[in-house]
């Protein structure tokens, strides 16, 4: 009786195996190094590189080598550092380029000087390979960043389509001096295309 009492006073006991906290532990471990893991690779997949290409602005046409702006093509080139001069971010460029010609080097002189940033030249790209080439560049130099491109009529629509993969990007008239074209590349995923004009 005495053993009966004690048995209904304490239940038995169920037996634990002894390594089942550890084994619990361990797999909420790998849960959560496996979520960070992910996390990690989709944050950095995620990022996405800028690229900005807006032709020179008006040359003087007077000039047969090497024109340099006339006195509209220089407001422009003020207008362009208002427009993408931000000094912090969000917004603000990681780079400028520009073609070697003085029209391009002009263009982007007023915001060089706002951002303290030197101009990066590059080749003028004029034909599909070397605009192939050098959209390849800019995705791998400036991978995640912000970067304006000042370039010529004749080279820009190339760079755009082989940043973009658009097959349709019309040609840049002889007197359009204000037309932006902004390409969104993502690590994963399509290129956005965006064509304002200022």
């Amino acid at each position: 009786m005495v053993n009966g009492g004690l048995k209904k006073n304490f239940p038995a006991l169920k037996r634990q195996p002894l390594f089942s906290p550890v084994w619990l532990a361990g797999l909420a471990s790998l849960s959560a190094l496996l979520v960070l893991a992910f996390a990690t690779w989709y944050w950095s997949n995620a990022q996405s590189t800028t690229i900005i290409l807006v032709r020179h602005a008006e040359k003087d046409l007077s000039v047969a080598a090497d024109a340099p702006l006339t006195a509209v093509g220089t407001a422009r080139a003020e207008q362009l550092a208002q427009l993408f001069g931000a000094t912090t971010p969000p917004g603000k460029l990681s780079a400028i380029l520009s073609s070697p010609a003085l029209r391009c080097r002009l263009t982007v002189a007023p915001l060089a000087a706002k951002l303290g940033l030197t101009p990066v030249i590059v080749p003028a790209a004029a034909d599909p390979d070397a605009a192939v080439a050098l959209a390849h560049r800019l995705l791998h130099d400036y991978d995640g960043g912000r970067v304006l491109l000042v370039a010529h009529s004749d080279t820009i629509p190339a760079i755009v389509a082989a940043l973009s993969a658009e097959i349709n990007v019309p040609p840049i008239a002889d007197t359009d001096y204000g037309s932006i074209y902004i390409v969104t590349v993502p690590r994963l995923g399509a290129a956005n295309l965006l064509r304002l004009h200022y």
